[in-house]
């Protein structure tokens, strides 16, 4: 019965196809295979270690209309607010409604097993061919992709160690290490263990893997440099975020050029990512990440708009010589439905020289982000670094701003300019919401409502308005059909 099941999930990973340019990586559909007759060969490794990386765009991974890592983070915090013309998708999430039979929130937990599901197959076969460097680092990018979805699960359904003083010690995830459909796994007695497990497959993805796989869709030694400095920095250990931050900024240092920043989220340039999720020939693969943020109606209809704080963030103060931001020219785009103009999220609307809607690559890490999080850890490091902070935050910010002078901040104005920045940078990137539960800050939703000057009578009050930071609410519920199926799930409390 177990190959039975071995047998339709390596076919689940078969019947997926790539097709990109050749600077892109290809999976091409195969037939039913058994894990005896596929792991013959070296070539077979990379098909299936590929299909765990597709696996990423999985409903609702980063694919789907409703929960999607596409806006997850960004609908339960203050980065946007719901759109009344819309259908009301992300409701629950935006109104902290959520409880553990409401399945609307989000898949993430199901959809991050299958992907943990796909990395195991591989590592569960490792034995069945020579162990040579190339099968090292077909190992590395299993591990690697198996931490990274943990990592997601674990800020979503566990507490993050640096929120407050008792999470360390709270309630972690289950770590799923091998493919078994009847397993019955419990959760890590900690969160500080889920963490360590996680750092440990990255660095043992570090020890062997490639310094270049072939491009942005696969990750590589500096992208995986970049989720230990980010692991790191939720972990609370400063100095190792700084260490292997560094590493990847001398590997990789560009945070995207201004004058190809727009062409980034056009798929019309890869400067600045680390690793991302390729979503390949619109004619083949044409997976849709769904219309989370707006759909063609008439117009652009909205489900969520940008909050009109964080929209009029994009404009600096008056300075001489004017300053604009590019970022808001790469993720905003204010334009009627109907009669009533709103500002809208474009960041992953459509690529370049396409009509296809939603059919575009996910940035998983960007350099940026690394940046950001160095910057931040040589902030809160026992001997913290305000000249190397500056220079990275500084950085950034040339990139970023026409006609940019250098900023001179220091001390807490340092290190509130580099969250100020993240939260520019990041946005629409699933990074606010987590974010904000780290620094074990409240979710503060701002006073204006969803028009594109801020008016409208949908302003966020009472059970909309404010998220203590000591809510529960911080945690996701585990969704109840994974607890039925596996009773020694523990649900997390409040639920």
């Amino acid at each position: 019965m177990k190959n039975i099941f071995k047998t339709l999930a390596l076919a689940s990973v078969f019947f997926v196809a790539y097709s990109c340019d050749e600077e892109r990586f290809d999976v091409q559909p195969n037939h039913l295979d058994s894990p005896e007759s596929i792991f013959n060969n070296e070539k077979n490794y990379r098909l299936v270690v590929d299909g765990a990386y597709d696996a990423f765009k999985s409903p609702t991974y980063y694919s789907g209309d409703t929960g999607s890592s596409i806006i997850l983070g960004d609908i339960l915090a203050d980065n946007l607010i719901i759109n009344p013309q819309g259908r009301g998708t992300n409701r629950s999430a935006y109104e902290w409604s959520y409880t553990q039979q409401d399945g609307s929130v989000t898949s993430l937990y199901a959809s991050a097993y299958f992907v943990i599901s796909r990395a195991n197959i591989v590592l569960d076969n490792l034995n069945k061919v020579p162990y040579t460097d190339y099968m090292k680092n077909i190992e590395a990018e299993a591990k690697a992709i198996r931490a990274i979805a943990h990592f997601d699960l674990a800020r979503a359904y566990a507490k993050i160690p640096t929120q407050s003083a008792d999470a360390p010690n709270s309630l972690g995830i289950a770590y799923v290490t091998t493919f078994d459909p009847a397993a019955k796994p419990s959760r890590d007695a900690t969160v500080s263990i889920t963490y360590d497990k996680i750092i440990a497959d990255l660095q043992d993805a570090l020890s062997k893997i490639n310094p270049d796989n072939g491009g942005v869709g696969r990750l590589n030694k500096t992208s995986v440099l970049g989720y230990l400095s980010k692991v790191y920095l939720y972990k609370g250990d400063y100095a190792k975020s700084i260490e292997y931050g560094e590493l990847a900024i001398a590997a990789a240092s560009s945070v995207g050029a201004i004058e190809n920043f727009v062409n980034t989220w056009r798929d019309a340039s890869d400067d600045g990512e680390l690793f991302t999720i390729l979503n390949a020939n619109t004619a083949q693969d044409n997976v849709s990440i769904g219309v989370a943020y707006n759909q063609n109606s008439g117009g652009i209809r909205s489900e969520s708009n940008v909050s009109y704080d964080l929209f009029t963030s994009y404009t600096p103060a008056p300075a001489t010589p004017v300053m604009t931001d590019i970022r808001k020219t790469a993720y905003v785009l204010t334009a009627n439905f109907g009669s009533i103009p709103y500002n809208n999220v474009i960041k992953y609307r459509t690529r370049s020289g396409s009509t296809v809607a939603g059919v575009v690559d996910i940035k998983m890490l960007r350099m940026a982000d690394v940046y950001l999080t160095v910057a931040e850890s040589y902030m809160k490091s026992s001997t913290p670094n305000q000249v190397r902070a500056l220079q990275l935050l500084n950085t950034l910010r040339t990139q970023r701003y026409t006609n940019y002078v250098p900023g001179p901040e220091t001390g807490t104005s340092l290190l509130n300019a580099v969250y100020y920045e993240r939260r520019l940078e990041l946005a629409f990137e699933n990074d606010r919401f987590w974010t904000l539960k780290r620094l074990g800050l409240p979710v503060v939703r701002s006073n204006f409502g969803s028009g594109a000057t801020g008016g409208g009578t949908d302003v966020p009050t009472g059970a909309t308005k404010t998220l203590s930071a000591t809510s529960h609410r911080f945690v996701l519920p585990i969704p109840q059909d994974a607890i039925n199926l596996n009773p020694n799930i523990v649900q997390n409390p409040g639920y």
